[in-house]
């Protein structure tokens, strides 16, 4: 028996208001005041092992087949959504839901989209977000002094010859008395970082700059984020530092890395690519990074390529990785010493068509089960020319996210 899905528009309808109704909040992709906002749970399904992104495909594509959808609105994003979580190993589980209502904006548009013969949702009645109690930050999986030193190791493997690139994160843990409120963190978020991806799924919550691949019509883009430098709040010092950023051979020669292997990647699936000859300096509240955007048309083929494909060509990319790729893995493996869950994974949604957003889960953190201890993440790319001390203060810099929106709940 087939399940009805009914996508309709709505009047004047802010969507971040919409994080605050009383329904339950379980998915969120937001970047501009634009996106999609998941309440309840429909179906989740989680997957592991080398097949996942198969495993993925193969049940969202039975889903699909067993709604009746009535979609007065069309277009990218409309009508019934999945919402994916994949995790950075392929042994970790990685997350699929479907949520029982998603609200949506685009371009001043909104629309909703529920499962069921009910009429639509009521999602006016507001309530005020639960308030958190105070944060105490912890020390992550390993020292700091011992993740420095991890760094210092896999500097000398890569002056060894035996990498070209290793990406090495770290974490630190934040705990409340209280339950940590995710509709708190996408709002604190969005008013710092409006310019990033904001997310939530099953838990994970944050704000990455980086866009793993987007799917629309057959055109494909990719925002490679690789080198970055810390921001100070002068505004004249921060340009200089901007004009040093892009000429510092270090970080060029990291970007060129984490470019190449999207580039590579996408190569065969698409007729045309387009990959700029320099990168440009993305301006964040916090950092700045070198950034790049990959794009590219699919190849007209008759078996036509889809979002899933994609995602398993990419994953895991140079700048979360490392090159060559089972190398940067495997010291990863030896010198992380903790487990990146859905970190550093993909982390979007996609429609019944097979477009779709999928990010690189950074800037984020998972919470807990009972929502009041959340572990944050923060990754460094280590190439011959880097400095512990320097890859720690970058660190740093790039756990400020999580941090400042957790210390002003």
């Amino acid at each position: 028996m087939s399940q009805t899905i009914t996508t309709e528009l709505l009047g004047e309808h802010p969507l971040l208001s919409s994080i605050n109704t009383s329904a339950e909040l379980s998915t969120a992709w937001i970047r501009s005041g634009d996106g999609l906002v998941g309440f309840g749970v429909y179906k989740k399904l989680e997957v592991k092992g080398a097949d996942r992104f198969k495993e993925a495909r193969t049940w969202w594509s039975a889903e699909v087949a067993n709604f009746s959808i009535h979609n007065n609105v069309h277009g990218s994003g409309t009508g019934p959504i999945l919402f994916t979580s994949f995790a950075f190993d392929e042994n970790q589980p990685s997350v699929l839901i479907i949520p029982l209502i998603v609200v949506g904006q685009k371009n001043g548009k909104s629309w909703i989209t529920w499962i069921g013969d009910n009429s639509q949702p009521d999602i006016s009645q507001l309530k005020n977000a639960a308030i958190s109690g105070e944060i105490t930050f912890n020390s992550g999986s390993i020292s700091e002094d011992r993740w420095r030193s991890q760094v210092a190791t896999a500097i000398s493997a890569i002056k060894a010859d035996k990498l070209e690139k290793v990406v090495l994160a770290r974490d630190i843990t934040a705990q409340s008395n209280n339950q940590i409120d995710a509709r708190q963190l996408i709002k604190r978020l969005e008013i710092e970082y409006p310019s990033t991806w904001l997310f939530l799924v099953d838990g994970l919550v944050g704000a990455t700059p980086e866009l793993l691949v987007r799917l629309g019509k057959s055109l494909v883009t990719s925002r490679v984020l690789a080198g970055t430098i810390r921001k100070t709040g002068d505004e004249d010092r921060d340009l200089a530092l901007a004009a040093s950023l892009a000429k510092s051979s270090k970080d060029l020669e990291e970007h060129e890395y984490a470019v190449r292997s999207v580039a590579d990647a996408l190569a065969p699936f698409c007729s045309s690519t387009n990959v700029p000859e320099s990168p440009f300096v993305l301006h964040l509240s916090n950092v700045m990074h070198l950034a790049t955007d990959v794009t590219g048309v699919l190849n007209d083929s008759a078996k036509p390529t889809d979002i899933f494909t994609l995602i398993s060509e990419l994953h895991p990319s140079a700048a979360v990785c490392g090159t060559p790729t089972d190398k940067a893995k495997d010291l990863i493996k030896a010198l992380e010493e903790m487990n990146r869950g859905r970190y550093a994974g993909p982390v979007g949604w996609i429609d019944v068509h097979g477009d779709g957003e999928i990010a690189i889960a950074l800037r984020c953190g998972q919470l807990s089960q009972d929502k009041k201890t959340i572990q944050i993440f923060a990754g460094c790319g280590i190439v011959a020319g880097s400095d512990p001390e320097k890859e720690y203060a970058e660190s740093q810099a790039k756990l400020m996210p999580m941090r400042t929106a957790l210390e002003t709940l």
